[in-house]
């Protein structure tokens, strides 16, 4: 009983020690940029917590520009919701999975024409946030040139945020992002119970 009685004490002094942490590194933060945020790894929910930045962003009367690389084959709701939304410019630009294509060629050459629109977006500092949607995939499997790219997201406006998703983001990029975050699976209901893709969920 007499410990729990100074449980209180205990975290009011652990929260108010967290919260100078906090106050310290929220002072030293005091670079006012663009962020180029990398979303990857093997787990579900990077194209959702993208979208979830592009809703966001959106709160704030932004103007947003999103490609979507491979994707394309299907309606998604995010295509539904967004595509038709003030400050919203929206391009769906893939021919669905590449298991599903194929054929390189057509990979290749429907990536790089939403390449075209990308750097038409990553140069004009109207964009205040971009999403390139699944990126990684058409850089893992070389549909686009990688040094290019890089090039043309270093030299995006100043204040202008990108967010980049897909599995198996090249080192290079993960070197040259401000913030990456790997999503990891620890269980899938598509992979793992057979429960087959859901309206809402992932559509």
């Amino acid at each position: 009983m007499r410990e729990n009685a100074k449980e209180p004490e205990r975290h009011a002094r652990r929260m108010a020690a967290k919260q100078r942490i906090m106050q310290e590194r929220i002072a030293r933060a005091q670079k006012e940029q663009g962020v180029l945020l990398v979303l990857t790894g093997p787990g579900k929910g990077k194209s959702s917590s993208g979208f979830g930045m592009v809703a966001r962003s959106l709160g704030h009367g932004m103007k947003v520009g999103i490609v979507q690389f491979i994707k394309g084959a299907f309606s998604t709701g995010e295509d539904a919701f967004f595509r038709d939304l003030p400050n919203v410019d929206y391009h769906v630009m893939g021919q669905g999975y590449t298991w599903d294509t194929q054929d390189r060629d057509q990979d290749v050459a429907a990536a790089q024409a939403a390449w075209v629109v990308a750097r038409k977006m990553l140069s004009d500092d109207s964009y205040q946030m971009v999403l390139l949607d699944e990126l990684n995939i058409a850089l893992r499997y070389e549909y686009l040139n990688l040094d290019q790219v890089l090039d043309d997201l270093q030299a995006r406006p100043e204040m202008q945020h990108v967010v980049v998703t897909g599995r198996y983001a090249p080192r290079e990029l993960i070197e040259l992002a401000d913030t990456v975050t790997e999503m990891q699976v620890v269980k899938h209901g598509f992979k793992d119970q057979g429960i087959k893709a859901q309206k809402g969920v992932e559509l």
